[in-house]
């Protein structure tokens, strides 16, 4: 399979433009994760990308995608009664994003839960909310945010309060943020877009992990 793109970026980009975290864009207007989360799941599906570039004639992005020979058997639709139970909690979390709109839906989504649920669009009213309220158990955070990103976060956090347990949410591979020194490989993650069901199941395993 292959799919092409067409825009045009500016001149010298094409060489980085698959950097995890390299964008153009101004602090806070975006995360430099769109090209690479596609050259990761690219990669990790065995395929490829080529990009090219010409000044004044714009940028082609081809994905080159293995082709499928075996016949597959499509299972059966799921019903509503065979779909798993959300299992939540009664336990304070703390989300962070700098993204209004994926912060009101995890918001959203663990109140459903059952959980106590604090909000805050970065690390100085995070950090304001965590001394404010020791009963936080869980420091549920973006990676990727200006100034002060998810990890240097998540350490002020634990410093002040050691036995907070954090998860981190990432628009981005696992492999490319530990490859990049951006995340250590044992810490809790949850990519992004992310379903209610993948965010119960991974806040529980965060909340009965080690930190």
């Amino acid at each position: 399979m292959r799919v092409s793109i067409f825009n045009r970026p500016p001149e010298g980009i094409a060489s980085r433009a698959f950097d995890p975290f390299f964008t153009t864009k101004q602090v806070g207007q975006g995360t430099g994760l769109g090209l690479s989360q596609v050259y990761g799941f690219v990669q990790q599906s065995a395929g490829h990308v080529k990009l090219d570039s010409a000044p004044g004639k714009g940028t082609r992005v081809q994905v080159y995608l293995p082709r499928l020979l075996a016949d597959v058997d499509m299972p059966a639709a799921a019903s509503d009664d065979d779909a798993p139970a959300l299992h939540g909690g009664r336990e304070h979390i703390l989300v962070v994003d700098d993204d209004a709109a994926v912060r009101a839906f995890s918001v959203d989504a663990l109140t459903e839960l059952g959980y106590r649920v604090l909000a805050a669009d970065g690390a100085a009213s995070a950090l304001a909310l965590l001394q404010a309220h020791p009963e936080v158990a869980l420091l549920f955070t973006d990676v990727v945010m200006p100034e002060v990103n998810g990890r240097q976060l998540a350490e002020q956090a634990r410093a002040r309060h050691p036995q907070l347990k954090v998860l981190f949410a990432t628009g981005n591979s696992r492999n490319a943020l530990v490859d990049n020194n951006v995340l250590d490989a044992q810490v809790h993650l949850i990519g992004k877009p992310f379903t209610i069901g993948e965010l119960a199941s991974r806040v529980r395993i965060a909340l009965a992990g080690d930190g």
